[in-house]
């Protein structure tokens, strides 16, 4: 579902990175993306770029349900990411799982680009991975049973979204980034 997505909607990322000379939309570099391509060597054309979807991942665990309804099998459901966007993003550094090196980070405004966001948002990918992980041991389910995107739809967005109106009476996430709603 999401190789298509990725394939049919690249015109329409006005927005956002252009990789080897394709939008890519929600992909961004960093100094510490490594070269590894999955089964070893390097890949050529994307060392440097982290890549989120975020959007497209979005779209993806959103047509997942009516695919199913209709009869359609739908597998590899972990294949997808942890949605890398500040309510997932912003638990984790409201909840103290993650620390800004300089706090000070934390009270001006970013660009989607910016390294601050990108390794924000990568230790996000990262560490909803493990958050899912443990609430299947806690419960005694695995992957199939409690797939990623039903953490994340019944547990780390809602929880996010609570703390943040906890912390902030607004309600916004703890980072300000600079926005246009295409990428994020």
């Amino acid at each position: 579902i999401l190789g298509v997505l990725l394939r049919v909607m690249a015109p329409i990322w006005t927005s956002g990175s252009v990789v080897a000379g394709q939008r890519a939309g929600d992909v961004w570099p960093h100094r510490f993306a490594g070269n590894a391509a999955p089964g070893g060597g390097s890949d050529p054309l994307t060392p440097g770029w982290v890549p989120f979807h975020k959007l497209s991942q979005w779209l993806a665990y959103s047509l997942i349900e009516p695919l199913q309804w209709c009869g359609v099998q739908v597998g590899g459901l972990d294949a997808l990411t942890g949605l890398p966007e500040y309510r997932n993003g912003g638990l984790l550094l409201d909840g103290g799982v993650l620390l800004a090196r300089n706090p000070r980070d934390l009270a001006r405004r970013w660009k989607p680009s910016d390294e601050f966001i990108v390794e924000w948002r990568a230790l996000t990918v990262t560490l909803l991975d493990e958050v899912a992980e443990r609430v299947r041991a806690r419960l005694g389910l695995n992957a199939e049973q409690l797939p990623l995107a039903c953490v994340l739809e019944g547990g780390s967005w809602a929880a996010g979204r609570q703390i943040a109106r906890e912390r902030r009476a607004d309600g916004a996430p703890p980072v300000d980034i600079d926005s246009d709603g295409t990428i994020f």
